[in-house]
């Protein structure tokens, strides 16, 4: 008896065999990921300049994300500005130079350490707030109804939380400087006895507007990232309320990434100026 015909199945193509493989699946997602944001971004911009303004939104998204994020940003700032100036004043002190611990303070405060701690600790509570709320509406179809109603999701609820949150980060992190650098006075003062007048007055005198507006520029841009990254990964949860807690999660590590990368390319670019 001859043995029974086999159909052969089709081989896969090279391009098919390299997209299986879990890295590459990474890689795609990864850019889907950033072209739908980049899309939603400016979806949220142009929608923006659309009447109504979305004034009183707005309005509730800062005191909801800004006013109630006053206390982790006051901690976080407190804290790094008594770490930074104790080890500063413990180093520079061996020198006897004592008088510079201003100087570095105040600038490394201003230029990196508060915009980007801010935007790690207050950012990571915003970006999985906004993504667990659009996440909740969109598991119990309450985007559906908005859709049916005739209303935009975009505007009315991706455009005014970018447009706080951008607004917010760059307050915040102006309070951040400002507790940091007070921190810093008190703890050198108590631990090394250099005075407050000596203090602020090196800090006062090397820190000019470049300096302090870098950090609050940087802020901003951190908060469109975490805004955008909430929103996309809210308006996209897949799988219910499970899905709801993996897109929270992954929105903090996005963040996180996006925050620490951003400040990267953008004190490259401002030293390359």
């Amino acid at each position: 008896m001859s043995a029974p015909a086999t159909s052969a199945l089709p081989a896969k193509t090279p391009w098919v065999a390299l997209t299986d493989w879990p890295l590459t699946r990474r890689l795609i997602g990864f850019a889907e990921s950033l072209g739908g944001m980049t899309v939603m971004l400016a979806q949220a911009v142009r929608r923006a300049f659309e009447r109504p303004l979305q004034l009183g939104e707005i309005a509730y998204h800062v005191e909801t994300l800004g006013v109630r994020s006053l206390s982790i940003a006051a901690l976080t700032a407190a804290f790094a500005g008594l770490v930074i100036s104790l080890q500063f004043a413990f180093f520079l002190s061996k020198f006897g130079v004592t008088d510079t611990v201003g100087k570095v303070v105040s600038l490394t405060l201003f230029r990196e350490l508060v915009p980007v701690l801010t935007a790690l600790t207050v950012g990571g509570r915003i970006g999985s707030g906004i993504t667990a709320e659009l996440g909740s509406m969109k598991v119990t179809e309450q985007l559906d109804a908005l859709r049916a109603m005739g209303a935009d999701p975009i505007k009315r609820l991706v455009t005014p939380r970018i447009i706080a949150c951008t607004l917010v980060m760059p307050v915040l992190t102006v309070l951040a400087d400002v507790i940091g650098l007070a921190a810093g006075a008190l703890v050198v003062k108590q631990q090394y006895r250099i005075p407050y007048e000596r203090f602020f007055h090196s800090a006062v005198t090397t820190v000019d507007l470049l300096d302090f507006g870098s950090g609050v520029a940087k802020s901003a841009v951190f908060g469109l990232i975490i805004a955008v990254a909430g929103c996309y990964k809210g308006l996209s949860v897949e799988g219910g309320t499970e899905g709801v807690g993996r897109a929270t999660t992954e929105t903090v590590a996005i963040t996180s990434v996006a925050v620490c990368l951003s400040d990267f390319l953008m004190t490259k670019l401002a030293l390359a100026l």
